[in-house]
């Protein structure tokens, strides 16, 4: 059979069977929270650089033993140090809470309390030990440098239980430690006695209570009772020196590890704070100024509420501004948060035979803090990609493997080369 212009027209074949019509697309589940939120992985990340930023200005504070202090420096430093410690660790331990709730609800309490023992309470006694006999070395070299001819205490004999008993700068794992046991008994007593159901009712509620106008008050009890119990607010909450447990300590940081976990048991918390930022960063800025007149001279009872109020209005303030600047994230955020660990517990050795060379230039001591940074940090970062991410200890500290920045350019440079080689194409250099 063929049409009008002449082509074959295909002849009826047997009748397909009528295609089945598909079922209507169910709905999705709304998706789970990002366990990454590019925002509070930076902040966590500049938390603990401020560590670092205070203790390169520890040398340069009134009254140091290692340094003559600048007396137009000094001052400057003390305010500095002051300002900081006003924050950064309340906001450390409150991004640990939002994110120790996070892993908790998608893995579970067994999961969460093995995770937190090889990332925190192993790295506490394996890494310890040696900061405190790298400090014991660079107290020698500084007696030297000083031409200082009383030679140090003797170290204890015997069994070295007392390398244990100093944590130095790792301190905060000690307290984290801490929290995380009585965090983790409080809540299997309140799941066991109200249920889980009730438990997360009531724990949605009081995130909404935090983030409410005036919530950063409520957030803020814990550090003024803390500041009130230690009868001092200069530097912020005393950080305990030796494996103990204090309670000015303890009260401030499960305080603040509390709010974390509680905002983020209410799921629009994060965007009141985005939303707010402005404002609790505006309360952060008229009261800091305060704190610095008071901090001295001031009764604890008026120094206590302004520098908890300051401080908290600074995280919450923070929160918000990263969440919202830092909403896409990027790869180089996402690198700095993952080293961030490592360099805050490497940094400490370093920085200071830094700048015990870098006092004996002369320089002004702004020269030699930047010198110090622009010297140490990038040795931290090199050291993080080439020793840490890609080896066993990065999958130590941050939970997984990641290949290192470094290799990753050599191989995508060797590739080049390969692919220039098996077409012929040189790449053309400039005379």
């Amino acid at each position: 059979m063929t049409t009008r212009s002449g082509a074959a027209r295909p002849s009826p074949g047997p009748t397909a069977p009528p295609t089945p019509t598909p079922p209507p697309p169910t709905p999705a589940p709304p998706s789970a929270p990002a366990s990454r939120l590019p925002g509070l992985d930076a902040l966590r990340a500049v938390a603990l650089g401020l560590g670092i930023v205070l203790h390169t200005l520890a040398p340069f504070l009134p009254g140091t033993t290692w340094f003559t202090p600048d007396p137009v420096f000094a001052p400057a430093a003390d305010v500095a140090t002051s300002v900081i410690h006003l924050f950064r660790m309340v906001l450390f331990m409150m991004l640990a809470g939002y994110f120790g709730r996070l892993v908790l609800t998608r893995r579970g309490a067994a999961a969460y309390a093995r995770d937190r023992t090889t990332r925190i309470l192993v790295p506490l006694f394996v890494f310890s030990p040696l900061v405190l006999m790298s400090i014991i070395g660079i107290e020698e070299l500084a007696r030297r440098l000083r031409g200082d001819p009383d030679p140090l205490p003797p170290l204890p004999t015997g069994i070295p239980f007392w390398l244990f008993r100093d944590p130095a700068h790792l301190w905060f794992l000690w307290v984290l430690v801490q929290v995380f046991v009585l965090v983790l008994v409080v809540r299997a007593v309140v799941v066991a006695c109200a249920g889980r159901e009730r438990a997360a009712r009531w724990a949605d509620r009081a995130g909404a209570a935090l983030v409410l106008p005036g919530g950063v008050a409520l957030a803020a009890l814990p550090y003024l009772v803390a500041l009130l119990l230690q009868g001092t607010a200069r530097y912020g909450v005393v950080q305990p020196s030796h494996l103990d447990v204090m309670a000015s300590t303890l009260t401030c940081y499960a305080g603040a590890f509390v709010v974390g976990w509680l905002l983020h048991a209410r799921p629009d918390a994060l965007s009141r704070l985005v939303a707010s930022w402005p404002a609790h960063l505006g309360a952060a800025l008229l009261l800091t100024p305060l704190f610095v007149l008071l901090k001295d001279t001031g009764p604890i009872g008026v120094t206590a509420p302004v520098g908890a109020l300051a401080g908290w209005a600074w995280c919450y303030g923070l929160v918000g501004l990263f969440l919202r600047a830092l909403s896409g994230g990027s790869p180089r955020v996402r690198y700095l948060a993952d080293s961030s660990y490592w360099v805050y517990i490497a940094h400490l050795p370093l920085t200071a035979v830094a700048q015990l060379l870098l006092a004996r230039t002369g320089w002004w001591p702004s020269l030699q803090l930047l010198a110090a940074w622009a010297l140490c940090v990038p040795l931290l970062l090199v050291s993080y990609d080439l020793l840490v991410r890609g080896t066993w200890v990065g999958a130590w500290l941050n939970g997984r493997r990641h290949e290192p920045v470094l290799l990753r350019r050599r191989r995508r440079a060797r590739g080049r080369t390969a692919a220039d080689g098996a077409t012929g194409v040189r790449p053309v250099h400039p005379r």
